[in-house]
């Protein structure tokens, strides 16, 4: 997937409320950039670090930019924008690039389904059962090639391993997709110390049935790229 507009190199001041970011571009303007990451971005938002904005002049936006990606430490890009897996994977799914998913030829995004929930993805197939794909963003690392999930507390993520797991007991497929959007990792695990119930959940999931599935990426100042998949501990 690749950013409909080219990127602006810029450096962080501060994020803070979750969802903004000051920022300086290199003419030395200080702009605020909307960012689309409710996490806490644990080891992303560190003041000084060079980041990527992309800029808009949609006059319904009120902020003229968006911040799309991060440079950590060891000069690893970081993609933050919680919404680019679903756009990457969109296009991968229905071009049947997903060897684990490919046996599936329509693809339907944000079905209503369970209570007062939406699938990322729903795949069908006649003669197949259908399958419902749950998609999380992952950019968090605190171990060399590790990448981890969540870097925060996520009741919500909780639930949704709750109806995936009961899309299994009913008969259909269930697959919880975690793309990690750094090329610096290599492994992937669940990190049950900063949300044990998010970990108890996924336990509970796996034993119902809910598969796991860890997609790698590459990440640039022009796009994200998916690479194949990674091992989960």
């Amino acid at each position: 997937m690749r950013f409909p507009t080219p990127l602006l190199r810029a450096t962080l001041i501060r994020r803070y409320k979750r969802f903004l970011a000051d920022c300086q571009l290199e003419d030395g303007r200080e702009v605020t950039a909307h960012c689309a990451n409710p996490g806490s971005m644990m080891g992303l938002a560190d003041p000084g670090s060079p980041v990527w904005l992309e800029p808009n002049d949609d006059p319904k936006k009120k902020l003229k930019y968006g911040w799309r990606v991060v440079e950590v430490a060891g000069g690893a890009l970081v993609g933050v924008d919680t919404s680019v897996p679903n756009r990457a994977l969109k296009a991968a799914l229905e071009a049947r690039e997903i060897p684990a998913l490919a046996a599936y030829e329509t693809v339907r995004a944000e079905v209503k389904y369970a209570e007062k929930s939406r699938i990322d993805f729903l795949l069908q197939q006649p003669g197949l059962p259908d399958c419902y794909v749950e998609v999380k963003s992952v950019t968090l690392s605190r171990q060399p090639g590790l990448a981890e999930f969540p870097d925060s507390v996520t009741a919500r993520g909780a639930k949704h391993l709750g109806n995936l797991a009961d899309m299994c007991r009913a008969g259909h497929r269930a697959v919880l997709l975690y793309l990690v959007q750094r090329g610096d990792c290599d492994r992937f695990a669940i990190a049950a110390d900063i949300d044990p119930a998010y970990g108890a959940a996924w336990e509970a999931a796996a034993e119902a049935g809910v598969e796991r599935l860890v997609i790698a990426t590459e990440v640039t100042s022009e796009g994200v790229r998916i690479t194949g998949e990674i091992a989960a501990a």
